[in-house]
């Protein structure tokens, strides 16, 4: 069967930030960026108009306007931050992030000290009647949130060993905060340390403070520890798979817990059964997703560790490790084995007359014509500049019949429109002798019958 020749793999360190990811990554953050700007402006538009603000749902103007300014500035900065900005945009969008910082922890600060010190009244430092002398204040964990966004913005870009662990910490617990919030709402947990219903994270604030820590987050993780997650090595593959997983996980945890109380209308024996069933069947395809993706990636590895990067065929190393490999099934099996060994005539002449790039091709129409007329069960390589070989089971007068094949083939090839050179080549191939013999031993017989032939016809 003929395979497709593979395009020859592109070469990065395994620590590299995987291209195919910055691309869909920024226009993601793109896109948030917008819904949230949005969002910040009809929300301060609102406060402005009254008439506006009569046609909103009840409940909107629990996003206060310092809080969709604050989010305003948080999306200002962060479009100054992206790659290839100028030094002035940069310290423009710091400027904003600093803003952002020193308002949120003002305002959290203002909460955190009325009648904090009083321990006995520790739930009354976030009650209504505070909040109702305070109208235009952002909610307390709003604030707490933004505040550290404020920091992540601020040392977005920087790779300085300390800061840049300020940085990582930052994100981390804005992550935190934002997953508390909307815990909170998940779970009925809206009055978590005092809050009341009057003085909460409103939805639309939620919402946006999700999208901004998804935009910084993944900003920062081409800076700082969280880096991985962008990688193109093992790790970070496999940590983009299982991170959705682990987010969801703890979520999905209580909702099981919260389902079997709902359940034990059927008996608590069978509820419990039922939600651990559930849970089990959840955590076996996580692990079997993450077991297929590891040993997908070990495979690709693999590839490029055998592989010739010009033609897609094996290289030395493979061709050795899976042709000796093949000659020891054959072995079992009883069956005949054989190894050609090719090598092109007047390659270099090409090279020189028509240039590299004409050799290159000439090396990939050989490989192509090798994978057409050889079974995709032999095993071809590349082991030299212009050698190539092919080892599996066969005869000789099999092998014969496939050289008269591929000689058939290469005159095809000669033929094509346009095509200024000719391709040849001189080969040998062996069979065989005994149980006893090595591959490497085959491999040197069929190379000196290859030259033999090659020296003949420079006669």
């Amino acid at each position: 069967m003929a395979s497709q020749i593979p395009s020859p793999p592109v070469l990065l360190a395994s620590s590299h930030p995987d291209p195919h990811l910055l691309d869909p990554l920024a226009r993601m953050q793109r896109i948030y960026l917008l819904l949230v700007g949005v969002i910040s402006i009809t929300i301060l538009v609102a406060w402005l108009s009254p008439a506006l603000a009569a046609l909103f749902p009840e409940g909107w103007s629990l996003m206060r306007p310092n809080t969709a300014l604050a989010m305003l500035l948080s999306v200002l900065s962060l479009v100054l931050s992206q790659p290839k900005r100028s030094p002035a945009e940069l310290r423009a969008s710091r400027i904003l992030a600093l803003i952002v910082l020193i308002t949120a922890f003002t305002i959290f600060l203002e909460y955190a000290s009325n009648n904090a010190l009083k321990l006995g009244r520790f739930n009354q430092i976030l009650d209504l009647d505070f909040y109702a002398t305070h109208p235009g204040r952002m909610s307390p964990q709003t604030a707490a949130a933004l505040t550290f966004l404020g920091v992540v913005m601020l040392l977005l870009r920087v790779r300085k060993r300390l800061l840049s662990h300020v940085a990582d910490i930052a994100v981390l617990l804005l992550g935190l905060m934002t997953l508390t919030i909307l815990s909170g709402y998940l779970f009925g947990a809206i009055h978590l340390f005092g809050v009341s219903m009057q003085n909460r994270t409103s939805p639309q604030t939620l919402f946006a403070l999700c999208l901004l820590t998804l935009v910084a987050y993944t900003r920062r993780a081409e800076y700082g520890f969280h880096s991985v997650l962008l990688s193109l090595g093992i790790g970070g593959k496999t940590a983009r798979l299982a991170m959705p997983f682990a987010i969801i996980l703890p979520f999905l945890l209580e909702m099981v817990r919260a389902g079997s109380v709902y359940l034990r209308i059927i008996g608590p024996q069978y509820a419990n059964a039922i939600a651990t069933s559930a849970l089990s069947i959840f955590i076996v395809g996580f692990t079997l997703m993450v077991a297929w993706r590891i040993d997908s990636l070990e495979s690709a590895i693999r590839d490029l560790s055998l592989r010739d990067e010009l033609t897609g065929l094996y290289n030395r190393r493979g061709f050795y490790v899976l042709g000796e490999q093949a000659m020891r099934l054959a072995r079992r099996a009883s069956k005949p084995f054989s190894v050609l060994y090719l090598d092109l005539d007047r390659l270099k002449p090409i090279n020189d007359t028509f240039g590299h790039d004409v050799g290159s091709e000439v090396l990939q129409t050989v490989a192509k014509l090798l994978t057409l007329v050889f079974r995709e069960v032999d095993v071809i390589g590349r082991i030299g500049g212009d050698e190539f070989v092919v080892a599996g089971e066969g005869s000789t007068d099999g092998m014969e019949i496939v050289v008269e094949r591929l000689q058939l083939a290469v005159a095809a090839a000669n033929t094509a429109p346009g095509r200024e050179y000719s391709i040849s080549f001189s080969h040998g191939y062996v069979t065989r002798l005994d149980a006893a013999e090595s591959f490497e031993h085959m491999l040197g017989r069929a190379d000196k019958i290859m030259y033999e032939e090659k020296r003949l016809k420079k006669k």
